[in-house]
């Protein structure tokens, strides 16, 4: 179990908290929905929401600790804020890009970000794509750039034979 962070993300969502968790948790290996706490009678002048309904959802994806709160349609997601997948291989990503973009939004993807089908926003990469941008030689660094500007999902093996200069 993973201790508590002083810091931690709270997704907004209209009423999709659990459903998003659910998904998120069914993509991760080492994840799993933590708590589930629902709405009462009080404060329903305020929030609306029917008692017995889900408020939030409490989940952990690799060991970090996530909120999804149901608190209506005041807001929606954007690209501000996105969270990074760092993957060891094309296969990783390969996973996370076909789970996470399943059912999302097809014209947010590009060099390897991504919207989900709740509106999220995600970069979903090989751990090895900074050290690549970042060479010291920079006509490598600049022929990673541009393979990775044509990418919708990032492509390990591309990006390498543009870093070699193939």
């Amino acid at each position: 179990m993973t201790s508590v962070r002083k810091i931690s993300p709270c997704l907004w969502f209209d009423n999709q908290a659990e459903e998003a968790a659910q998904f998120y948790v069914g993509i991760f290996a080492n994840a799993a929905i933590r708590d589930v706490s629902r709405y009462g009678e009080a404060g329903q002048e305020v929030h609306g929401q029917a008692p017995g309904t889900v408020m939030m959802v409490e989940f952990e994806l690799e060991g970090h600790r996530f909120t999804a709160l149901n608190g209506g349609p005041l807001f929606r997601f954007n690209e501000a804020i996105s969270f990074q997948v760092r993957c060891d291989s094309q296969e990783e990503v390969d996973h996370y890009w076909e789970h996470l973009s399943s059912g999302g939004d097809e014209s947010a993807q590009q060099c390897g970000w991504l919207k989900d089908r709740f509106g999220v926003s995600w970069q979903v990469f090989p751990e090895l794509l900074p050290k690549l941008l970042t060479d010291p030689d920079p006509d490598k660094a600049a022929r990673v750039m541009t393979a990775m500007l044509q990418m919708k999902k990032i492509d390990l093996d591309r990006l390498q034979q543009a870093y070699d200069g193939a």
